[in-house]
């Protein structure tokens, strides 16, 4: 994905992440649960919607540690040596290329063998600030280079997230054989879990006053694209790009055009935005959680339960019927 995100200079960490993993490297030894004590994988997950697959479909075989920390915005990352220690004697690792490139990069030095990039798990798209199925009447173009690439918010999508949780399954059962009977089996209690929840959404959906949301970020183009929905984002799909007065005031038209009621915002950017084009187009403001963690102000515990309280926040500001 070709985004550009406020991240830390990679000159100033990429070398250190590198010196890091080549020690580690020479000195670990490879990867297996040969020795350990538990005799459980160990994994990494790069952040909460990979986490929430590994522990899933892992089950009592695995233990998980994930390198984003509840509370920590994804893009931001930095990665403490401690982590690139973890990760170095992981022995498997689920991440998704694209999202956070300073993981990407440690992930690409650490060479675990059992390396999983959900990204080639589905088949991922091109989403620039509106997508969705219907035609507004406005040009749509890139809004810097954030645009540009492709979106990896594959996660918010329940099928392609299904999609993702098979691959998941296949790959622990390489990595562990000896218990393929048991990630086989959550593998299926998952995968129809997200089933009933797709279901769900097309379902609760389905006739609206409104097909038009907006939201902070364009995280949501693939649940919009499923659904059958317009998302219209403020910034790109990177959470901290700055709209220009004429993407605000383009929203604000498309706001009375399509009888849009709320704007959304999430629990791990800032609000300042939505709230000021909510208060200038008389709009209401509600939360729509791309899901990148999961903290005290999450509405729910976990991926399902917010997942459905999107759905909720949905259905209230497009006057589901």
């Amino acid at each position: 994905m070709n985004v550009r995100r406020r991240l830390i200079p990679t000159t100033a960490v990429t070398g250190a992440v590198v010196l890091g993993l080549i020690t580690l490297s020479a000195c670990s030894g490879g990867s297996g649960t040969a020795g350990k004590e538990d005799g459980k994988l160990d994994v990494v997950a790069s952040f909460y919607p990979m986490q929430f697959l590994a522990e899933r479909i892992g089950g009592d075989h695995v233990t998980v540690n994930t390198l984003t920390k509840p509370g920590v915005e994804p893009h931001d990352l930095e990665l403490k040596a401690s982590q690139i220690r973890e990760l170095g004697r992981a022995d498997y690792v689920l991440y998704l290329k694209g999202l956070q490139p300073a993981v990407d990069d440690a992930i690409q030095q650490a060479g675990v063998e059992h390396t999983v990039d959900a990204a080639t798990l589905t088949k991922l798209e091109e989403h620039g600030t509106a997508t969705g199925g219907h035609d507004h009447g406005h040009e749509e173009e890139p809004h810097g280079e954030e645009e540009a690439g492709a979106d990896p918010h594959i996660w918010l999508d329940p099928v392609k997230y299904a999609e993702v949780a098979k691959g998941v399954g296949a790959s622990l059962k390489k990595a562990d054989p000896d218990h393929a009977a048991d990630y086989e089996k959550n593998t299926a209690e998952l995968v129809k879990k997200l089933d009933a929840l797709h279901e769900t959404f097309d379902q609760g959906l389905k006739n609206t006053t409104t097909r038009t949301f907006i939201t902070t970020h364009s995280a949501f183009g693939y649940l919009a694209e499923r659904y059958a929905l317009d998302q219209e984002g403020i910034s790109g799909v990177d959470p901290e790009s700055e709209p220009s007065p004429a993407r605000i005031k383009e929203l604000q038209a498309i706001a009375k055009k399509e009888k849009v009621t709320t704007v959304f915002f999430e629990t791990l950017a800032s609000d300042k935005t939505a709230k000021t084009l909510a208060k200038d187009a008389g709009l209401t403001t509600d939360v729509l959680d791309p899901l990148e963690g999961i903290t005290d102000k999450s509405k729910g515990a976990d991926y399902i339960e917010v997942m459905e309280s999107n759905l909720a926040a949905l259905r209230k500001a497009l006057g589901a019927k």
